[in-house]
């Protein structure tokens, strides 16, 4: 049986598919940071929270992501490699620590799959994000 990552799928907050696989690549959906479909962390970062809470949120989301694909792919061990990542931050028009909130994504991909599978990765500031989430992750990862 194939390695899962270590947390249970996420549940879809709407009406689509929590990731798909298609020509040996697995794409993620949008994942905010939720525990069995429960926001954790609602704001705006560079107002209701600091950078270290939205790093641990954007970690949170990413490692649901990886679940996400890890489930499409068939197991955790399929997943040759991650090729992107975007982290959607909704901050302040003054943060502009955005690569330090996608760090701590990257810091669980690297966890999960070492360092050789992290991917490119854009790091973007938003006004809003779905229930009031502080970021969301999606992610595309190469399958065996």
């Amino acid at each position: 049986m194939s390695e899962q990552a270590s947390a249970p799928p996420p549940v879809p907050q709407g009406r689509y598919r929590t990731a798909v696989l298609a020509g040996g690549l697995a794409y993620s959906a949008g994942m905010t940071p939720r525990r069995a479909g429960k926001l954790v962390v609602t704001g705006r970062v560079g107002q209701d929270l600091d950078l270290a809470t939205a790093s641990w949120a954007a970690g949170l989301a990413a490692g649901n992501a990886l679940v996400a694909v890890s489930e499409a792919a068939g197991g955790l061990d399929l997943i040759e490699r991650c090729v992107r990542m975007t982290v959607y931050i909704c901050c302040t028009p003054e943060f502009t620590e955005l690569s330090a909130v996608a760090d701590g994504a990257s810091a669980v991909l690297a966890a999960r799959l070492g360092e050789h599978a992290l991917p490119v990765r854009a790091a973007v500031g938003v006004r809003a994000l779905p229930g009031g989430a502080p970021v969301e992750v999606d992610l595309i990862v190469a399958v065996r």
